[in-house]
């Protein structure tokens, strides 16, 4: 007969439950021969057939979890001495018929043992160093089996790492040389090992540990986290033979299946903060202040910002909606001289044109109905500072007319008053619109665009940007994931080559918003390009390249045309080409 000893791992409680029946099921409704009550069980999630000595399981449904010597499995054969995970208990399978139980009055070392894992289970979950937390898992076993000496190993990157020892002293354990067969054994197996004579045992009595150590008695127990093999918890006494009984090793493998939970924890967050890490000095090598970037325009920009920042000269920032332009405009303000004064930033496109002017200049009070009080304008609140002038573009053309006089003279009126008050600014401006064809529309003054202009700064658009698109969707992710406490983790590859074949045309702004959905919405650890609103497999429209170059023909003409005053001669000269070749692309333009 067989019999199946049942520990709770959470409460540390143990079952022997005899096997009577051919076939048992396994579950956590109350008709089942073995009940589990744990909710990750579900009602009927096993059978177990009889078959000799051994028993044959089969899970029963297509979610249900079953692991046997730390193996994901839904069907196989288990033998006496086997370990089968379900939920939170641990079955092992055993030969022979359940011992009597000991009376309750001799249950008190059992029942301080899991009065003591209780104690431990709250220090554990409150530590997050995997370093203290493995040598506070060893001093307390130490304590609790009365061992002389003990270390753990981790099994990280291929290799064995020791993590904490114990009373280890001046043997000098080189865990290079750990490779003997009690660890081995454990590793191999995934099961606890106990030796009550070690130096006279003919399998381990040779094992490196043993004789390095000199130990009588050893323990070793893996510590796993469901399929996964963290390490091994190594215990020894070198005085005293027969020192751990099975229900020592019973015991210490409840202890070792609680700590394996918070132990998997402290690893996860260490290495998330280690990928954190990492991935803030990534970014501090590709980015400028609060600007990531690293394709050649965004080095050219950067480059660029670095040189303006400590002089005066006016800026135009010239880019699409969404590229980031006040992002720039703020980070020429942080690394000039005016960095500990004002940055202020108005849109001129947002404000009705009636409040405009009094929004950049200020009023005086009684100066218009409505106006009960003085009012300090954006240019006053400035002072000292940085005036950043969004959509400059859409600056009413009566507003341009004092503008420019602001910034040849440096000073400004009040709506409703005379005198003139001094200023003390540097204007960064931006617009997303051409704003010479504006000049030539008649909708911008030049006088106002060569004094905006001193220095012109062209953003690129997202989609010419490359990798930077990777890269700004993995900060993005990040930042949002911790915000909102998501899953998500990081990218399918399928997402990847969407992010980069998308057209992206509301920019950095666009990708930002995507993503901040994506991470909100999605339960997964991997988005995909569904959760980021992509159709996956689409590319950005490429054209054949003799429409391409002949496209920008056509433009670079133009821009020849414009420079020469539309003189056809003059341009046909610069271009080396025939005037015919001129007027022929000339007839393209109406097209």
């Amino acid at each position: 007969m067989a019999y199946l000893c049942c520990v709770d791992s959470v409460t540390g409680t143990e079952e022997e439950l005899a096997l009577k029946k051919p076939l048992l099921s396994i579950g956590r409704k109350p008709g089942n021969d073995i009940v589990l009550d744990d909710a990750t069980v579900s009602g009927v999630h096993a059978n177990l057939i009889r078959q000799g000595r051994n028993y044959a399981l089969s899970v029963v449904g297509r979610g249900n979890e079953v692991y046997i010597n730390g193996r994901a499995t839904r069907q196989a054969t288990i033998r006496p001495g086997d370990r089968v995970l379900i939920g939170r208990f641990e079955l092992l399978l055993m030969d022979g018929t359940p011992q009597p139980k000991e009376k309750p009055s001799h249950d008190s070392n059992h029942v301080d043992a899991m009065s003591r894992l209780v104690e431990f289970s709250a220090t554990l979950m409150r530590e997050e160093s995997p370093e203290r937390l493995f040598r506070k898992l060893l001093e307390a076993v130490v304590e609790l089996t009365k061992a002389e000496k003990g270390f753990v190993i981790v099994l990280k990157d291929g290799g064995r790492h020791l993590a904490a020892s114990h009373n280890v002293g001046e043997e000098r354990l080189d865990i290079s040389r750990v490779s003997d067969t009690i660890i081995d054994q454990v590793i191999r197996d995934r099961r606890a090992v106990i030796v009550s004579d070690a130096m006279a045992d003919r399998r381990y009595g040779r094992a490196q540990s043993v004789v390095d150590l000199k130990l009588s008695s050893v323990m070793c127990v893996p510590l796993l986290y469901r399929n996964d093999l963290l390490g091994v918890l190594y215990l020894g006494n070198d005085a005293i033979t027969g020192l751990f009984t099975e229900r020592d090793l019973a015991l210490l493998r409840v202890w070792a299946s609680q700590a394996s939970l918070a132990v998997h924890a402290a690893l996860l967050l260490n290495e998330l903060k280690i990928s954190n890490r990492n991935l803030r000095e990534r970014l501090r090598s590709k980015s400028q202040g609060a600007i990531i970037g690293s394709c050649r325009p965004m080095k050219a920009v950067f480059r660029m910002i670095r040189k303006v920042s400590p002089t005066d000269l006016t800026v135009l920032v010239l880019g699409e909606t969404g590229t980031g332009k006040e992002l720039v405009a703020r980070e020429i303000h942080r690394l000039s001289d005016r960095a500990k004064k004002p940055f202020i930033s108005i849109n001129c496109g947002a404000i009705p044109e009636n409040l405009l002017e009094s929004e950049l200049f200020g009023h005086k009070k009684g100066s218009f109905t409505g106006a009960v009080s003085d009012k300090v304008g954006r240019f006053e609140a400035a002072n000292g500072g940085t005036l950043f002038l969004d959509e400059i573009g859409e600056m009413p053309m009566p507003l341009q007319v004092k503008l420019l006089r602001v910034l040849q003279e440096r000073v400004i009126e009040r709506v409703g008053e005379l005198a003139p008050r001094p200023v003390d600014i540097r204007v960064v401006s931006a617009t997303n619109k051409d704003l010479e064809a504006e000049i030539r529309e008649g909708r911008f003054r030049e006088d106002l665009y060569y004094r905006l202009n001193e220095i012109a700064m062209q953003l690129p658009a997202l989609r010419e940007r490359g990798e930077d698109i990777h890269e700004l969707a993995r900060f993005f992710m990040q930042r949002f994931a911790d915000q909102y406490d998501s899953k998500a983790r990081g990218f399918t590859n399928e997402c990847v080559r969407a992010m980069m074949h998308y057209y992206w045309p509301g920019n950095v702004r666009q990708l930002e918003n995507r993503m901040k959905k994506a991470v909100i919405m999605s339960d997964r650890a991997l988005i995909n390009a569904d959760d980021m609103g992509i159709v996956a497999g689409t590319k950005r429209e490429i054209r054949e390249l003799d429409v391409a170059t002949e496209q920008f023909k056509i433009q670079y003409i133009r821009e020849a045309l414009e420079l020469n005053n539309w003189s056809k001669a003059e341009t046909a000269r610069d271009l080396g080409v025939d005037p015919r070749t001129i007027f022929r692309y000339i007839e393209k333009f109406e097209d």
